[in-house]
């Protein structure tokens, strides 16, 4: 029981403290930023002054990044830019998150050109000054290695499939295709995770409406998740832009 708690207040440091964004190689830059409707070519100025503080810029499809990439998304900051525009003035914020959702790095800019394209690209200039060159420590692990992060999550299933054979009982859920195994960190997030693997599947944490959650897929996707009848829905992503909801009944 100690050493099953040691391993879960583990997982909630690293949850907790993460990373700072010069850490990392990659930083992912989406194809659009949330709160922009146009792009004033915002997506290209941020992709250049990343580069030349030497992160390795992520952007298109996914299948054409780099292996350690692609396969682990823990390896990657998100960036965006968001709209934080006033009445007379064009401001951004450029906001970096890592893979559990948590911000890592926010900068500030604001121009008075009031020229959409060249007043948001003035005021995402300024914020440049706060972006620190890279200095990666988050690499991928070799094949035969984990990561700190899979060899507590091993742990805790380790110490969760001791208790099931002692009679005490574990969460797991299936689809039919897959089986999950619930853990829970703390009260506001849990992780569902297969039984082979170390890698969470799914990393869950709530939102202000009661038995709704925010979803991490270990691909990167985000989308929502939610209660229904006793099981576990997550809406997941087709990739047209439409949603799947893939049902997780508990066993």
């Amino acid at each position: 029981m100690k050493k099953g708690l040691f391993a879960i207040l583990t997982v909630c440091s690293i949850l907790a403290f993460g990373q700072k964004v010069s850490d990392y190689k990659y930083i992912s830059i989406p194809e659009k930023f949330s709160t922009f409707k146009e792009s004033f070519d915002l997506d290209i100025a941020l992709a250049k002054a990343l580069k030349g503080k030497k992160y390795v810029v992520l952007q298109g499809s996914r299948e054409q990044w780099p292996a350690e990439a692609k396969e682990n998304p823990c390896n990657i900051v998100n960036a965006d830019v968001i709209d934080d525009s006033g009445f007379l003035r064009n401001k951004v914020i450029v906001q970096f998150k890592d893979c559990h959702d948590k911000v890592l790095l926010t900068g500030k800019g604001a121009s008075n050109i009031k020229d959409y394209k060249e007043g948001f690209q003035d005021a995402l200039k300024q914020t440049f000054v706060s972006i620190p060159v890279s200095y990666p420590t988050i690499i991928a692990a070799p094949a035969e290695t984990k990561t700190n992060e899979q060899v507590q999550v091993a742990s805790i299933q380790d110490n969760t499939n001791t208790a099931s054979s002692t009679g005490s009982s574990v969460n797991k859920y299936s689809n039919g295709a897959v089986t999950l195994q619930k853990i829970q960190i703390d009260n506001s997030q849990f992780i569902l995770v297969k039984s082979d693997s170390s890698v969470p599947y799914a990393t869950f944490k709530e939102t202000t409406k009661k038995e709704v959650f925010r979803v991490k897929l270990a691909n990167g996707d985000n989308t929502i998740g939610y209660y229904e009848n006793g099981n576990i829905v997550i809406e997941t992503p087709t990739g047209n832009g439409s949603y799947s909801k893939d049902v997780y009944a508990g066993k």
